[in-house]
């Protein structure tokens, strides 16, 4: 049987929330013309069903506490493959261009003269509160939404997420969970205790976590469920609309 020739290519693929289910078609197609994947640890393994045997797979995810490839490594693994193996794919939970540094990855192989492609994925930002029933707009309600990053380079929260208090809108916040406390200190100085809150642990997964509360009782909440990384933060009025029925009486005990 003759072989391909390895052109030496990235391909730059979302892998969704977490359930299997939740992957383009696109994507399932760059993976099975993958001759290396390299995934992430909030990738779902059961994707990598659709790469070829023949091909390479390498764990290179980053998660907090767990010995992990640094980014400078995975750049120089995405050149050093992609010249001697040809088609590389990079496999990112969500979406790789929302908080993914998706396109940092890009520009090395670029940089180095070689072919990229990207393949968008359902961002978690967006699926988890859906799941939960949770639409980030609302007519009445909500008319925009904020996704931020509770994780910035300088270790500092986001000025953007105090910007994002003072308004209305939905405020959805990514790698949040080990500031909890800071980011509920912004809403407690805008005296918005009352705000519900929804935390969604593996969002999407067999293994899901909800906790539901207000800027004032989240924190307890968390810590009787044992809510840890990786989580989604929705912080708003929409979180009424959440699927889960007890919600509505939890709240009233709060909000008089």
């Amino acid at each position: 049987m003759e072989q391909k020739e390895r052109i030496p290519k990235l391909t730059l693929v979302g892998a969704g929330p977490g359930d299997e289910e939740l992957i383009t078609v696109k994507a399932i197609k760059a993976l099975a013309d993958a001759d290396v994947v390299l995934y992430d640890a909030l990738v779902n393994e059961a994707l990598l069903s659709y790469v070829p045997d023949r091909a390479l797979r390498l764990f290179v995810g980053k998660r907090a506490g767990m010995h992990s490839a640094q980014q400078e490594e995975i750049n120089s693994l995405i050149v050093k493959y992609t010249r001697s193996h040809g088609h590389v794919v990079r496999l990112k939970g969500g979406d790789p261009f929302v908080f993914g540094r998706g396109l940092e990855e890009m520009e090395v192989a670029q940089h180095h003269g070689i072919a990229t492609a990207f393949v968008p994925g359902i961002s978690s930002a967006l699926a988890v509160p859906a799941m939960q029933h949770i639409p980030l707009t609302h007519r009445g309600v909500a008319e925009s939404f904020w996704v931020v990053t509770g994780t910035t380079r300088s270790g500092r929260l986001t000025h953007d997420l105090h910007l994002a208090a003072q308004s209305s809108a939905t405020i959805v916040i990514l790698m949040g969970m080990k500031k909890l406390e800071e980011i509920l200190n912004v809403f407690r100085d805008l005296n918005k205790h009352n705000t519900p809150v929804a935390i969604v642990q593996n969002g999407s997964r067999p293994d899901e976590k909800l906790g539901l509360g207000t800027v004032s009782t989240i924190s307890e909440e968390a810590k009787i469920l044992g809510l840890s990384s990786p989580a989604i933060i929705v912080i708003g009025e929409i979180v009424r609309h959440t699927k889960k029925d007890a919600f509505a009486h939890l709240l009233s005990e709060y909000i008089q």
